[in-house]
C-alpha cells in the first residue's frame, strides 16, 4: 500500500526533472508570467467567478507539478457590464503584457475584445460568453471554456419536442448574446419540426414599462410556451412583469436558459424576493459531474467567501472559471517546456498620432501567441466541470445540462440533457459507457409542476387573444347547397360542412371567434386549389367546406382528420330493359341450356342402368322404361321424382345430382330476377377502365380536383372533359348523351353523387369507387388548430353527433334503393363446367363399378351353366345347340350378356345358388341307376 502511495510522487518528481532538463537546454524560465482577467465584479456570475479565479491561481502556484519555478500573476479588470468600459479595460490590460486573458463573461464585450486579441495574438479564454456567433473562424484567438449556447438551445428544443409543442415565443435581450441564442434556438426547433412563432425582443437596460409592453404583445399571440434567454438583471424583471400580467398562471410554460440557475444557486435559501414569481418554471443549468475535487473546492470557496464577507453563493460559472485558470496554467507550462520565450514586440500598425492622446504604441504583440494558442487547444485534463478538452469546432466535449423545475423555495432535478444521449433521468456520465439510445422510452423526464401549481402538461397554445377572429374561407357553389350555402359578401353560411365545423369548434377548450369569408359568386364554382393557396399565403387562416384531402393540397396547408369519407365514382344513364315473351330463357346461354339438358338425360340413363336389375319401378316395356328415364331426369329439377332408388350406386349418383340441380336452380332464379328488375346501362360503360378506353366525353364538377386527377393520373385528354356546375347541368349532359353534345358519364365524389341521385332517378353509379380520400378543414402549416380540431372531430364521431349531422342534410327520399350498377348478363357454361365435369365423372365411375360387378356375376353364372351335364330335355335340343355353335361366338356372347343384364338381380342369385346343388344330386342318381353285377 505504501508503494502505491509513493507512485504519484515519483511520477511528479520524474516529470519535474524532465522539465528541468528541457528548460536547461532552452534557457531559464521566467520567474513570473502575467495572465489577465476581464469580468464584471458586481454581478451574479462575476462574484462567483472572481473568487474562483483567485483560488485557482493560488492552487496553481502551490502545485509543484505545474509551472515549476514560475509564478502565475493575475491582473484583473472590471468591465462594469459595459461594452465601452470593457473595451477600455481590455486595452489597458493589454498594455501590461499578459500572455492570456480569462474572460470576459459578456458575449457582447467578447465580440469587441476578440478583435483586440486577434491583433495582439493573445489567447482569450471565456468562461461565460456563450453566444454561438463567437466562432473560431472569425475570432481565431477566442477559446470558449464553457458550453456553447448552441447546445443549450438544442436542449430547449428537445424539451419542446418531448412535450409535443410546435410553437414557442422567444423572449430575449436584444444584444449579441440574445440574438445569437435565439437564432440557434430557431435552427434547433426546426430540426424538431417546431418553430418560433413570435420573437419578443427587449432592448438592453430596459425599464419595467418597456418590458411590460413587450410581454403584453407576446401574450396576445397564440403560443403559451415562453423561452426566456436574458441576463440576470433583466430576466428577474421579466418574471415580475409577467406575474402582474397573469402570465404565470395555469396553461403557460416557461423555459429559462442557464442564467436563472446561476441566480438561484447564488442566492441563499429564502433570500430571493421574487421566488413566488417563478413557480413552475423549467430551468437549464450546466451539468458538472459529482467528484471529490468538486466537493473540496465548494468547501474551500464557501470558507473563503465567509472570510471575505461575500453573501452570494457559488454557481456553475465559478467551476468553469476555475478550470479556465488551470487550462491557462497547463498551456503556459507546455509552452515553456517547448523552449518558447515570453516576448512582446511592437505592432507597426499600432502607432500614436501626434494629435491623439491614445497611446496605441504601448500595445505589444505577443510573439509566441500562435504557439500558446496551439498549446491551449491541445488541453486535455479532468477538471471540476468534467473533461476539459476541445473538439474540432473548439467547443468543449460532452456538453450536458441539468433540467430543473422551480417550486417552493428552490428547485428540483427532473432530468438531464446531453449531446450524447439527449433527454434522460440518468446522469450523462453514467451513459457515456453505453451506446446512445434515441428511443422514445429512453427520452423521458420526471413529472413537472407547472405554473399555477398544475401537474397537467399544458397544451402550449391558445387562440390568440388579440381581438382578431379566425378568417375562415367558405366556397359558395352554384349547386349542392346541402354542403355549403351562403350569400356573397355575407358571413352567414350554412350547410353540412359548416355545421360540422361549428360543432367541432364548440368542443375546443378555448374560445375561437370566427369570421366566415365567402368566396365565389354563386353562379360558378370557385377553384378549390386557389382557396387552399389563399390559406398558404396567409390571406385566410382556414378553409371550411367540401375540400378533399389530396396530395398537392397537403403540400400547401395542414388538414384535419377527415370528417366524411369520399371517393371518385362514375355516374351514367340507364334505361329499363325491354320486356320479352322469351325472357325466361335469358338466364342461361344457349350452350348452357344444351349442356344442362344433355346432362339431365345422361343422369337419367345412368340411374336407370344402376336401378334396372333391382328396382321394379325401372322395369317394364321399352316404352315405359323410356318414359321413366325422361320423367325421372326432369322431375329431379323440382325434387318431385316418384321413383325410389334402391342400389347404393344409384343413391350415390342421385345425391350428387340433386346437389348440382340445387345450384342450377338457385343460379337460374337469381339471374332471372336480376334480368327482370335491373336497369340496363345505355352507354355500355361498366367501370373506369371501360370509360378511359371508350373515348367518349366525360363530365366533372368545375373547381374540384377531379379534372387534375383525370388528366394527370389517368392520362385522359383534356379535350374529352366537360366542366359542369349544377345538378341541372349534370342531368342535362347525361340525358343528351355523347351523340347530342352531352357526356357519356360524369366522374365526381360520392357525396355529390348521392345528392344528385336523390333528385334524378334515371342515372346510376357504374362500378365502384376507384379512389379513396376524405374531406377535411384546411389550416396554415403547423397550425395547432388542425390537431385540436382533429381531436374534436373524433369526439363528434364517437358520440354519434357526426352521423346525426350527416342524416340531417343527406337524408331525403331517393328514387330507388337499388344501386346495382351493371345490367345482369346470361350465365354461361364457363361458370358451371367444373361442377358438370365432377358430376359426369361420378356417373361414369358408378357405371364402371356397376359393369365390373355385372361381368363378375356373368362369369360365375356362365361357368356354372357350362359345368352342368345335359339332361333329357337338353339332348332333345342338341340340334339347336349345334346350329348356334355354327354362328359367331362373339355375337352369341354379347346377346347372352344383354339377356343376363336384363334379368332381375334376385333371379340371377337364385339360379347361381340352385345349380351347385343340382350338380351334387346328379352323381348320386347315376350310381343308383346302374344294374347289380
Amino acid at each position: 500500500m505504501g508503494a502505491l502511495q509513493l507512485m504519484p510522487l515519483l511520477l511528479a518528481l520524474l516529470a519535474a526533472a524532465a522539465r528541468a532538463v528541457t528548460a536547461a537546454g532552452a534557457g531559464p524560465r521566467p520567474s513570473e508570467v502575467a495572465v489577465g482577467a476581464l469580468f464584471t465584479y458586481d454581478s451574479v456570475i462575476g462574484r462567483a467567478a472572481r473568487l474562483a479565479i483567485e483560488l485557482a491561481v493560488d492552487d496553481v502556484n502551490a502545485d509543484r507539478t505545474v509551472l515549476a519555478g514560475t509564478r502565475l500573476s493575475l491582473i484583473a479588470q472590471d468591465t462594469n457590464c459595459s461594452g465601452f468600459v470593457g473595451t477600455i479595460e481590455a486595452l489597458e490590460l493589454m498594455e501590461k503584457n499578459v500572455v492570456a486573458v480569462i474572460g470576459p463573461q459578456s458575449s457582447g464585450i467578447g465580440h469587441v475584445i476578440s478583435h483586440v486579441v486577434n491583433e495582439l495574438h493573445v489567447p482569450l479564454l471565456s468562461f461565460a460568453a456563450t453566444d454561438p456567433t463567437l466562432s473560431a473562424s472569425e475570432y481565431p484567438y477566442f477559446i470558449r471554456t464553457t458550453i456553447n449556447d448552441l447546445f443549450q438551445m438544442n436542449a430547449v428544443a428537445s424539451i419542446v419536442d418531448y412535450y409535443q409543442w410546435k410553437e414557442v415565443t422567444a423572449i430575449f435581450v436584444d444584444d449579441d448574446y440574445g440574438r445569437g441564442g435565439v437564432s440557434a434556438l430557431g435552427d434547433a426547433l426546426a430540426a424538431k419540426r417546431a418553430k418560433i412563432s413570435h420573437k419578443a425582443a427587449i432592448p438592453p437596460n430596459s425599464n419595467t414599462e418597456v418590458i411590460n409592453d413587450v410581454l403584453f404583445r407576446a401574450n396576445m399571440m397564440e403560443s403559451r410556451v415562453m423561452v426566456v434567454h436574458a441576463n440576470p438583471d433583466t430576466g428577474m424583471r421579466i418574471f415580475s412583469v409577467a406575474n402582474k400580467l397573469q402570465m404565470m398562471a395555469n396553461g403557460y410554460v416557461w423555459i429559462v436558459t442557464d442564467w436563472l440557475a446561476a441566480v438561484l444557486d447564488s442566492s441563499a435559501s429564502g433570500d430571493l424576493k421574487d421566488m413566488s414569481h417563478i413557480q413552475g418554471l423549467i430551468v437549464l443549468r450546466q451539468h458538472t459531474p459529482e467528484s471529490d475535487a468538486k466537493d473540496k473546492f465548494i468547501t474551500k470557496w464557501n470558507n473563503a467567501a465567509r472570510s471575505r464577507g461575500i453573501t452570494s453563493g457559488l454557481n456553475s460559472y465559478g467551476f468553469y472559471a476555475y478550470d479556465s485558470v488551470w487550462a491557462v496554467a497547463r498551456g503556459i507550462d507546455k509552452f515553456l517546456d517547448n523552449g518558447q520565450q515570453v516576448n512582446f514586440s511592437t505592432d507597426p500598425k499600432l502607432h500614436s498620432s501626434n494629435d491623439s492622446t491614445l497611446q496605441l504604441s504601448t500595445l505589444k504583440v505577443f510573439d509566441g501567441g500562435e504557439q500558446m494558442l496551439q498549446q491551449l487547444l491541445l488541453t486535455n485534463f479532468t477538471g471540476l466541470t468534467g473533461p476539459v478538452r476541445f473538439n474540432s469546432d473548439r467547443n468543449l466535449v460532452r456538453p450536458a445540462y441539468d433540467i430543473l423545475n422551480v417550486g417552493g423555495s428552490g428547485s428540483r432535478l427532473i432530468g438531464y440533457w446531453s449531446n450524447y444521449s439527449d433527454l434522460s433521468v440518468a446522469a450523462p456520465e453514467t451513459l457515456y459507457q453505453k451506446p446512445p439510445n434515441a428511443s422514445s422510452v429512453a427520452q423521458r423526464l420526471y413529472n413537472v409542476v407547472w405554473p399555477g401549481d398544475s401537474t397537467t402538461t399544458p397544451k402550449g397554445w391558445v387562440f390568440p387573444n388579440n381581438g382578431q377572429p379566425l378568417r375562415v374561407g367558405v366556397p359558395i357553389k352554384a349547386s349542392f347547397k346541402e354542403l355549403v350555402a351562403g350569400d356573397r359578401g355575407s358571413d352567414h353560411v350554412t350547410g353540412y360542412c359548416v355545421d360540422i365545423f361549428n360543432a367541432a369548434i364548440k368542443l375546443l377548450p378555448y374560445p375561437v371567434p370566427c369570421q366566415f369569408i365567402t368566396i365565389g359568386d354563386g353562379r360558378k364554382n370557385p377553384n378549390y386549389d386557389d382557396i387552399i393557396s389563399m390559406v398558404a399565403d396567409n390571406s385566410l387562416d382556414a378553409a371550411v367546406g367540401d375540400f378533399a384531402i389530396v396530395r398537392n393540397r397537403t403540400k400547401m396547408a395542414e388538414f384535419t382528420q377527415p370528417y366524411i369519407e369520399s371517393g371518385l365514382v362514375i355516374v351514367a344513364s340507364v334505361q329499363r330493359a325491354a320486356s320479352s315473351a322469351w325472357a325466361f330463357l335469358k338466364p342461361f346461354t344457349l350452350e348452357m341450356w344444351c349442356v344442362t339438358g344433355a346432362l339431365f338425360i345422361f343422369v337419367g340413363i345412368v340411374v336407370w342402368i344402376l336401378e334396372h336389375r333391382t328396382n321394379e319401378e325401372f322395369r317394364g316395356s321399352p316404352r315405359r322404361q323410356i318414359i321413366t328415364i325422361i320423367w325421372f331426369s326432369f322431375s329431379t329439377m323440382f325434387f318431385s321424382h316418384r321413383q325410389n332408388t334402391g342400389s347404393a350406386l344409384g343413391r350415390f349418383v342421385l345425391i350428387i345430382w340433386l346437389f348440382v340441380v340445387l345450384i342450377i336452380n338457385s343460379s337460374y332464379t337469381a339471374s332471372l330476377t336480376s334480368i327482370l328488375t335491373v336497369q340496363q346501362l345505355s352507354t355500355g360503360i361498366t367501370g373506369i377502365d371501360n370509360l378511359i378506353s371508350s373515348g367518349l366525353p366525360i363530365g366533372y364538377q368545375a373547381g374540384k380536383f377531379t379534372k387534375n386527377y383525370l388528366v394527370e393520373e389517368l392520362s385522359i385528354p383534356e379535350s374529352r372533359l366537360v366542366a359542369l356546375n349544377t345538378i341541372k347541368e349534370y342531368a342535362d349532359a347525361l340525358t343528351r348523351g355523347s351523340e347530342d353534345g352531352g357526356v357519356a358519364a360524369i366522374v365526381d365524389e360520392m357525396p355529390y353523387v348521392e345528392i344528385f341521385l336523390s333528385y334524378h332517378c334515371d342515372f346510376r353509379i357504374v362500378g365502384r369507387e376507384f379512389t379513396k380520400e376524405g374531406w377535411g378543414f384546411a389550416f396554415q402549416r403547423d397550425s395547432p388548430l388542425a390537431a385540436d380540431l382533429s381531436t374534436a372531430i373524433l369526439q363528434l364521431s364517437e358520440s354519434g353527433q357526426l352521423q346525426r349531422i350527416h342524416d340531417e342534410w343527406f337524408t331525403r327520399p331517393s328514387c330507388s334503393s337499388d344501386d346495382s350498377e351493371v345490367a345482369a348478363t346470361s350465365l354461361g357454361l364457363r361458370s358451371f363446367w367444373g361442377l358438370f365435369l365432377v358430376c359426369a365423372l361420378i356417373c361414369l365411375l358408378a357405371l364402371v363399378v356397376f359393369f365390373i360387378r355385372v361381368c363378375w356375376q356373368y362369369s360365375h353364372y356362365s361357368s356354372s351353366e357350362a359345368a352342368a351335364e345335359p339332361s333329357a330335355a337338353d339332348v332333345a335340343a342338341t340340334t339347336d345347340v349345334v346350329e348356334r355353335q355354327r354362328r359367331p361366338s362373339r355375337l352369341g356372347s354379347f346377346r347372352e350378356l344383354i339377356e343376363f343384364v336384363d334379368k332381375k338381380e334376385a333371379e340371377v342369385r337364385r339360379t347361381m345358388k340352385r345349380r351347385p346343388s343340382e350338380k351334387d344330386k346328379q352323381p348320386a342318381e347315376s350310381s343308383d341307376a346302374q344294374p347289380v353285377a
